[in-house]
């Protein structure tokens, strides 16, 4: 009794120290990011650091290149957000509220862009567009993104309408409300914030993707492939450290704010348990 008494605070304490251990490998790489973003000397990465500095945010985003990647980022990261909303949404309210034949393997197939590789989506989507001769351009990167979007919007309001009772719509109905009414006062209502996290989740991931966008971006550069090319010169290195602590904020700031959003589903109005 004494001796698993004694064992219990022991693994408490190891678990702990791994997680702490965990975090600081995960998470000291980007603090030094952060840092060095505002290190007054343009060599990068010599500690101690020189001096402390702001300056490079102002170079940063008075270079053309910079913004030119940035606003193709945006406007990337935006419309397929919205293509994945759209489309995320349909497909799980039809795996939810439908019984088909194949309906598992319908929703193994929706899932797998995520699941593969990035290379093999990637190699895959331009062995696409080459075969059809679409010309690379924005709306490549578009369906380059919108493929791993989806999924993470479709999995978040899948998850929301199974802990919705399909009573609410059958009582709804029967009250003499028509679909856009449903829709508009029961459904939305329901889904509202995995619609936002999903959302959310999708921008952060489109916004930071690299691997796909390579391979569906041609001569485009998107602020990820930007910082990729800028590796290879020394003396913008404050630079690219300016605009990776940019990346670092767009992205954090959605994921948080999608597991707030998402933590406590099972609250959700009419849940089945």
């Amino acid at each position: 009794m004494r001796s698993d008494a004694r064992r219990g605070p022991r693994a408490g304490i190891a678990l702990k120290t791994a997680a702490l251990g965990g975090m600081l490998f995960l998470h000291i790489p980007l603090l030094i990011i952060v840092l060095y973003a505002f290190s007054s000397e343009a060599r990068s990465f010599t500690f101690p650091i020189p001096g402390f500095t702001t300056k490079w945010f102002a170079v940063a985003f008075e270079r053309q290149d910079v913004r030119d990647a940035l606003g193709l980022s945006l406007r990337v990261a935006a419309t397929a957000t919205a293509v994945a909303l759209v489309l995320g949404t349909l497909a799980s309210a039809a795996v939810w509220k439908s019984r088909f034949f194949g309906r598992d393997a319908i929703s193994l197939l929706i899932v797998l862009p995520i699941a593969l590789p990035g290379i093999i989506t990637g190699i895959a989507l331009r062995s696409a567009i080459a075969i059809t001769e679409i010309p690379f351009s924005f709306w490549t990167l578009v369906i380059g993104h919108a493929t791993f979007c989806i999924v993470v919007v479709y999995n978040n309001v899948l998850a929301r309408f199974r802990r919705t009772s399909g009573a609410l719509i059958e009582a709804s109905m029967d009250l003499g409300a028509n679909g856009l009414q449903t829709l508009r006062y029961v459904i939305l209502p329901n889904i509202a914030t995995a619609l936002l996290a999903g959302g959310m989740l999708a921008f952060a991931l489109s916004f930071d993707e690299v691997i796909v966008t390579t391979f569906t971006a041609g001569q485009q550069s998107t602020l990820p492939i930007w910082m990729l090319s800028q590796l290879l010169r020394p003396r913008d290195r404050p630079v690219t450290n300016v605009v990776a602590v940019f990346v670092i904020a767009v992205t954090f700031i959605p994921i948080i704010a999608a597991f707030y959003l998402t933590r406590d589903t099972h609250d959700v109005s009419g849940s089945q348990k």
